[in-house]
């Protein structure tokens, strides 16, 4: 499989506060990549450095066979990423196929009818297709992280991220979501999902990496990973000789 986004040695800090430290790894085409880590780890802002919405210090993101670090979050959207938020933030007095259609002009550049299908063929797939004249302040939580998951994938994305969208949700809305997601990367967009429900995560990823303190603390296989020491002292605060 070949390399189609690469992190090189990418380092951001806000002061002392090193959000972003030496920094790298690859993600193939095709793969499902899960991101974990403690709160304040640097998770979100990594998602913030490959698409864009903030700069580095140092280092380097390729996408695509493209260098994209001078490039502005619009131009990183339009070449094919598109991403999630840990809080959703849609148009509230807006309806749901209005978000969609949103997305679909501005960041996918469809026109008319051809904007129109898009956003009903992705609304069918996130299961908000009877929900389309409803407005968006009405929706439920689970309802609102779908509409996240619309408006990202109305972009045509070739790389979804996905910010902790199983977040605060029950166990079968939970179920229900992963499965959207499962079918989502099995049509082929390469996934990275930065998740806190881990069993949801282990469900979809191929691969996982630990972040704590901005740095890349562990990567592997997913079994492997949650089972290693470190990563248990790290993530789940258990002590190493316990």
């Amino acid at each position: 499989m070949t390399t189609f986004l690469k992190l090189e040695n990418l380092s951001k800090a806000f002061g002392a506060v090193k959000v972003a430290d030496d920094l790298s790894f690859a993600l193939a085409r095709g793969e499902a990549l899960g991101i974990i880590g403690p709160n304040g780890a640097g998770k979100t802002s990594m998602f913030n450095l490959i698409t864009g919405t903030l700069s580095p210090n140092s280092g380097k993101v390729f996408f695509d066979g493209r260098d994209m670090t001078s490039l502005n979050a619009a131009q990183r959207c339009r070449a094919g990423m598109a991403r999630s938020f840990q809080v959703p933030q849609p148009f509230s007095g807006m309806t749901v196929f209005e978000n969609a259609m949103i997305a679909a002009t501005q960041a996918a550049g469809l026109r008319g009818r051809e904007a129109e299908q898009s956003c009903l063929k992705v609304l069918d797939q996130t299961g908000l297709l009877s929900k389309s004249n409803t407005t968006a302040g009405n929706l439920t939580l689970l309802e609102r992280k779908r509409l996240e998951l619309t408006r990202a994938l109305c972009a045509n994305p070739k790389l979804l991220l996905l910010d902790e969208i199983a977040g605060g949700l029950t166990e079968a809305e939970c179920a229900s979501l992963v499965q959207t997601i499962k079918d989502i990367h099995a049509s082929g967009v390469s996934v990275i999902w930065i998740e806190h429900v881990v069993h949801a995560l282990l469900a979809v990823v191929d691969r996982l990496i630990v972040i704590d303190f901005g740095r890349k603390i562990a990567e592997g296989e997913p079994q492997t990973i949650m089972e290693s020491p470190e990563v248990q002292e790290i993530y789940l605060g258990i002590e190493v000789d316990a």
